[in-house]
């Protein structure tokens, strides 16, 4: 009725909020260059602009992008075509046989430090490229090294190892004394043969490992020089590397003492949300010791459910898509 009698008609008339002016695009740019990891609060209070202009500006206006750090290794040119071949050779299987994604075992191990912790959400790089970033660790500092698998509806570990140093020995170990008889027990329960992946790291490869593992599963194993031959330098490949490690550890070194942040952001919205809830998990509170890294990590993986994990495999047949799709090119993800 105000509207009526102070206009004369009741359509709905154009907005007298503050207009973004080429002055506000400006400025925005300037601070984004000088600096590109500063977030859109702190921008909003140096700049004096709202932060949905703000946002507005760097999404609308100058087309930037929140890049999230990741840690990859660099592919080398004979890795393509391997990874192109395990890829193919697991979409196939998947087409041909629907059980065949149950019986896989995906593992890996990874350090947990004591010290030291990158928020992953809030770790973040404006810009219009993917950029090259660097980020400093605490050396020195206590760790325990831990040991998961992972089966299509459950998690087996954690395992963590007493030795600082994991070697062929201390891996076979491992896997007789640990995996081998829970393995042989979902075997049991679901009547089929799991296939177990190695991802080629020293200790899988090493005589004794490939001896016992071709005697136990002649063609039924994943790792290299394995029947299934797994690619070099294929970590975003791996629901632990880019899913479990991600949701329990923001700062994970298996490939490198630093961090390695994942983002599964854009189009694909598969597991973004479950992760941001519980973001950072291990480190939400001050470490104080091993003993209560342990008991973080293991409190943390207790945490992921089975229909998260049944998800994960949704963002592995959709990765082995996009590497295959790119000749096996690395998952890029912003």
């Amino acid at each position: 009725m105000n509207q009526f009698k102070e206009t004369g008609t009741v359509e709905k008339q154009k907005s007298t909020g503050r207009p973004r002016t080429s002055e506000d695009v400006e400025r925005t740019m300037q601070c984004c260059i000088r600096s590109p990891k500063k977030s859109i609060a702190c921008r909003s209070v140096t700049l004096g602009i709202p932060k949905t202009t703000i946002q507005n500006v760097l999404h609308k206006r100058l087309k930037l992008h929140a890049y999230k750090i990741q840690l990859k290794q660099e592919i080398k040119p004979d890795d393509r075509p391997k990874r192109v071949e395990f890829v193919t050779f697991m979409l196939n299987a998947i087409d041909e046989d629907e059980t065949f994604r149950r019986c896989i075992c995906f593992s890996d191990e990874a350090t947990f430090y004591v010290k030291g912790c990158v928020n992953r959400h809030n770790c973040c790089i404006w810009g219009t490229q993917q950029p090259n970033e660097i980020h400093e660790y605490v050396r020195g500092s206590p760790k325990v090294n831990v040991w998961y698998g992972l089966l299509y509806d459950r998690v087996i570990g954690p395992f963590f190892f007493s030795e600082s140093t994991i070697t062929g020995v201390v891996y076979l170990d491992l896997l007789e004394q640990y995996v081998f008889p829970q393995i042989e027990t979902f075997e049991q329960e679901s009547v089929s043969r799991v296939i177990s992946m190695q991802d080629g790291a020293p200790p899988h490869f090493s005589c004794f490992v490939t001896d016992v593992l071709n005697e136990r599963s002649p063609d039924a194993w994943i790792g290299r020089g394995g029947p299934i031959p797994w690619p070099p330098r294929s970590l975003d490949l791996s629901p632990l590397g880019f899913f479990l490690w991600g949701y329990i550890n923001p700062l994970n070194a298996e490939l490198n003492p630093i961090c390695h942040l994942l983002a599964l952001l854009g189009a694909h919205h598969i597991l973004h949300v479950s992760r941001i809830r519980v973001k950072n998990i291990v480190y939400a509170e001050k470490i104080r010791n091993i003993q209560h890294l342990q008991e973080r990590i293991t409190s943390a993986i207790e945490t992921v459910t089975r229909g998260m994990i049944q998800k994960t495999w949704q963002e592995i047949e959709f990765r082995l898509d996009v590497s295959r799709a790119t000749n096996g090119a690395h998952i890029e993800m912003y």
